[in-house]
């Protein structure tokens, strides 16, 4: 018999362990994802299906999503809206196509690329676009069950201005299709949590956080980075977002270099900068390469950023024990921080927010080893 260990945030933000004996395999499946009978009719599903959780971590890289199973997943967070009238090109998990009551379309991720525009989230106001975010990222349970009852758990880079409309937007009852399934889904919470500390409950559940002094947890997205210096108990005690500044900052200064569109003859797009930054820095399938002269760019970038940092908190700096650095863009400045004292790069980065989230709901159980 193993030990599973119920997670809960107490009123400063700390995650609290309470122990109860449970075989490990029981305790990493929640209850939302225990087997339907096989085929159910649409008029049983209601009584059948326990209410679901779901983490949401709606980037303005990707769309990032957790239901305690297996690994996060991703959706690369670009779309298009299909005319009416224009079929649409072969969808997936990951490339998902929404259609609407009112009759529109939008399909997203990697499969927008193949229409003549696509819309970029990083350029846009992701909280008016929070219910197509969640469209795309609702699968469905066991590959057949549509119709559920949800709990989501989402985060926001400030929550005092964007979690009522949030709310407004997510709360209720939504029909729509995905990928030819309809689903009828009713979300009945939404949990707002401040985006970057899902990443340091993430960390604190794997022991990375230091039991004395403060932390500076620093989280490098694709359109914002923002800041949050968190005391020993959890508790922010201040914090920075900045509206511009991520990832795709760097790529809009890429696309400007002479280097970059003389060789491609025209204008360079900044999203697919982004996404070349994932892939060896290359642009699209053309086969060039910013590689060889990114440390240009970045040390701007890189020290822009820092020296941001130090500036806003000097006063703290005495009892800084760890800068924290996740988010989607991290791994673009993680050699330059590796070895260095004090800083703690997140492994895969992209989805330590989503994970934490996760880790706030009360129906999560984690098997914990004692060492």
């Amino acid at each position: 018999m193993t030990t599973a260990t119920k997670q809960r945030r107490s009123s400063k933000g700390q995650i609290l362990n309470q122990t109860s004996p449970m075989d490990c395999e029981t305790a990493a499946v929640s209850l939302s994802h225990l087997a339907e009978p096989s085929s159910p009719s649409k008029s049983s599903r209601s009584a059948i299906a326990t209410t679901r959780t779901l983490a949401l971590d709606a980037g303005n890289y990707d769309l990032k999503f957790y239901d305690g199973k297996g690994h996060p997943k991703a959706i690369r967070s670009v779309r298009y809206q299909l005319p009416q009238g224009r079929n649409a090109v072969s969808y997936s998990d990951a490339s998902p196509l929404i259609a609407l009551p009112d009759g529109s379309r939008y399909h997203f991720g990697a499969q927008a690329y193949k229409y003549r525009r696509q819309q970029q989230t990083v350029i846009e106001n992701k909280v008016e676009l929070a219910r197509l975010h969640l469209y795309a990222c609702l699968d469905p349970i066991n590959d057949t069950l549509a119709e559920f009852p949800l709990n989501l758990l989402v985060s926001t880079p400030e929550p005092n201005k964007h979690a009522d409309a949030l709310r407004k937007q997510l709360l209720g009852v939504h029909e729509f299709v995905r990928n030819d399934m309809e689903f009828r889904v009713d979300v009945k919470s939404v949990d707002v949590s401040r985006e970057g500390m899902g990443a340091y409950y993430y960390a604190q559940s794997q022991g990375q956080i230091p039991h004395t002094g403060y932390t500076i947890v620093i989280d490098i997205g694709g359109g914002t980075w923002l800041t949050r210096l968190v005391d020993a108990d959890g508790e922010v005690i201040d914090e920075n977002v900045m509206n511009r500044g991520g990832s795709y900052e760097l790529a809009v200064s890429i696309s400007f270099d002479r280097r970059l569109t003389d060789a491609l003859g025209t204008t360079v797009d900044p999203g697919i900068v982004m996404d070349g930054f994932r892939v060896g820095h290359v642009y699209a399938d053309t086969g060039l390469s910013w590689a060889s002269w990114l440390d240009e760019h970045l040390d701007s970038w890189f020290k822009g950023i820092f020296q941001t940092v130090k500036a806003q908190y000097t006063p703290y700096m005495p009892r800084v024990t760890q800068f924290l650095v996740t988010g989607g863009g991290s791994h673009l400045i993680a050699e330059r921080l590796a070895g260095r004292k004090l800083f703690t790069v997140m492994g895969d980065p992209q989805f330590a927010n989503v994970r934490g989230l996760y880790l706030l709901s009360t129906d999560t159980q984690l098997c914990m080893t004692t060492k």
